[in-house]
């Protein structure tokens, strides 16, 4: 007999959901809610375009009576702060009358930040916290520009067995295969920017949109890293530390060229590298990163932990998360 669903579950499920507004809940966090019911779903939701409706009072309209009484699991501590498009999140929880709700994380914006979940207690609601690492790791870009007041950025390499991103002569159309390529894509269509050195921008003049039947309109705003002139519809910094500059933007997807990577990695501004490796060897290339300033290998450990593998095709994808304090 298969047991029932446990708090840790329906949280995992709920951050599933929360990525389907990612990225496009900005400038709101990507937030997912389910309300269950004597063990059946009534009501599910996750921040819609723009930031509204949030993901509580979506799933909150599905439910709609079925609501009192129920478990509802956030992966975000409900908003205390009403604004002009809409009351609070834990002031709709608190009308609809929940017998419970499970946190998964609570919010660090000043205008909620444990407020929320004190209303509810104050109404008698049993507020329980769980800690889900799906739910957190939907929050990268909100949690990440509350602590560091910067977007969460993803390091994309993509190289031969022996860590090389190109010939000598820099050809490297393609290294890997269609569908490493493709989930490129699918990976850029998560991120609010995209960004390139100015040496492959000039180079290769990159689309760095998203090509993928469907998802054309999820192309991220572009960045170029460089000293040089402005280009028409394209933002330019001028160092990796003005990502900070950028606007509504809670994740940016750092895609080359070596120098680049490297100069990102070098200022520890890479939260995530994700490795698309290809079963080929090229001997003498070009090598995917350059100098990141490390003097000793001891510096070099402790630093990453591989959340994620699978294969693509001939080519092996694999996701690494910068261990922080």
């Amino acid at each position: 007999m298969e047991s029932e669903p446990t708090d840790l579950d329906w949280l995992d499920a709920a951050a599933a959901l929360a990525g389907r507004g990612r990225p496009r809940s900005s400038p709101n966090p990507a937030v997912g809610c389910i309300l269950v019911k004597d063990g059946v779903v009534v009501g599910r939701g996750w921040t819609q375009p723009g930031g509204r409706p949030h993901a509580e009072a979506q799933a909150l309209g599905m439910a709609g009576p079925d609501a009192r009484g129920a478990v509802a699991y956030v992966t975000l501590e409900p908003c205390a702060h009403r604004s002009d498009r809409g009351p609070s999140c834990a002031d709709l929880l608190v009308e609809a009358a929940p017998a419970r709700v499970v946190v998964a994380q609570t919010d660090p914006d000043p205008r909620t930040d444990g407020e929320g979940i004190e209303r509810l207690k104050r109404a008698g609601i049993t507020v329980d916290y769980c800690d889900s690492i799906a739910a957190r790791r939907s929050l990268d870009g909100f949690l990440t520009l509350q602590r560091f007041n910067r977007p969460h950025v993803t390091l994309k390499l993509a190289m031969s067995l022996d860590g090389c991103i190109a010939l000598p002569d820099g050809e490297s159309q393609w290294i890997t295969g269609e569908e490493a390529r493709a989930h490129v894509h699918s990976r850029r269509a998560m991120a609010d920017a995209i960004l390139v050195g100015g040496g492959t921008w000039r180079k290769d003049l990159p689309r760095l949109t998203v090509r993928l039947p469907g998802l054309e309109e999820r192309s991220p705003q572009r960045v170029v890293l460089t000293r040089g002139v402005p280009i028409d519809g394209v933002k330019i910094i001028n160092t990796p530390a003005q990502i900070c500059t950028l606007e509504r933007t809670q994740y940016l997807y750092v895609e080359g060229g070596a120098q680049t990577g490297a100069s990102f990695l070098a200022e520890d501004l890479v939260d995530r590298l994700e490795i698309y490796r290809a079963p080929i060897v090229i001997g003498k290339g070009m090598p995917s990163l350059g100098d990141i300033g490390l003097t000793d290998l001891a510096g070099a450990h402790g630093r990453w932990r591989l959340v994620e593998r699978r294969q693509l095709g001939s080519d092996c994808y694999e996701a690494y998360e910068r261990i922080r304090d």
